[in-house]
């Protein structure tokens, strides 16, 4: 008995050790190797079910979607690694592929030229290198301003200026991109369709009206929800409801 249950120990131990996340990453990139892209995603969505978060896994999971021609799915995983590594080269790369390949061609709402811009730096730096940037020209107003008020000389004071202009714009830009960061972190409403074809309503009922219809890999923003439904925004502004499992957040 005493030798049985030493031999289940044994068994279950091994099997336990087996189940590592580090192993299933290993084997996920074997099957992915051999073109069992179906049995490579299951490794890796089996590392995110065990609580083990990397781009690196999101990354690869969204290769082995891609691969399977689950266009949605692939780009849910490759938005979710850039949401944890931005500004990776080969994420993005293969991202703008797997949107290339979507059907919907929508045009977002245009923004002023300098919000944009903002918008692509605040999704580069990171939130240490932001709050690091507004500091620097904090720190570089302060003693310009000080300086200023010390030293009256000409030449110093034209330097000061000049000084005390470039900490101005550095801190209102790092504030500015601290403050885009702190609403995309706070919100995140970002989903992507991953039904092939989701016919979206007029309001949360299936006997409501037609508003448009979408299919997957498309990029909206999700709101209210009610029941099984929730409330999308399109890029171009329009609005409709879909049932909930059409669409899942970043």
């Amino acid at each position: 008995m005493k030798n049985a249950i030493a031999l289940a120990l044994i068994v279950l131990s091994t099997v336990a050790q087996a189940q590592t996340p580090g192993d299933a990453f290993l084997r996920g990139g074997e099957f992915y190797r051999a073109g069992r892209y179906d049995r490579a995603a299951g490794e890796y969505e089996a590392i995110l079910h065990q609580g083990y978060v990397s781009a690196e896994v999101y990354f690869n999971l969204g290769n082995a979607y891609y691969r399977q021609n689950k266009l949605g799915a692939a780009i849910l995983a490759y938005e979710r690694a850039a949401r944890l590594h931005p500004g990776d080269a080969d994420i993005q790369h293969n991202l703008r592929l797997a949107n290339l390949r979507t059907i919907d061609r929508i045009e977002p709402v245009p923004e002023l030229f300098l919000i944009q811009w903002m918008r692509r730096v605040a999704s580069v730096l990171t939130p240490q290198a932001a709050l690091l940037l507004f500091l620097s020209g904090w720190c570089v107003l302060f003693l310009s301003l000080a300086l200023l008020y010390a030293l009256a000389r000409p030449p110093i004071v034209r330097t000061t200026r000049i000084a005390a202009l470039a900490g101005l714009i550095v801190v209102l830009a790092g504030g500015a991109i601290l403050l885009l960061q702190r609403i995309q972190d706070s919100s995140h409403d970002e989903a992507i369709v991953v039904a092939s074809v989701a016919t979206a309503k007029s309001s949360p009922d299936d006997r409501s009206v037609d508003a448009f219809v979408v299919h997957e890999g498309l990029k909206v923003r999700m709101s209210d929800a009610v029941g099984g439904w929730v409330k999308i925004t399109l890029p171009d502004g329009k609005v409709g409801w879909i049932v909930s499992d059409q669409c899942q957040r970043i």
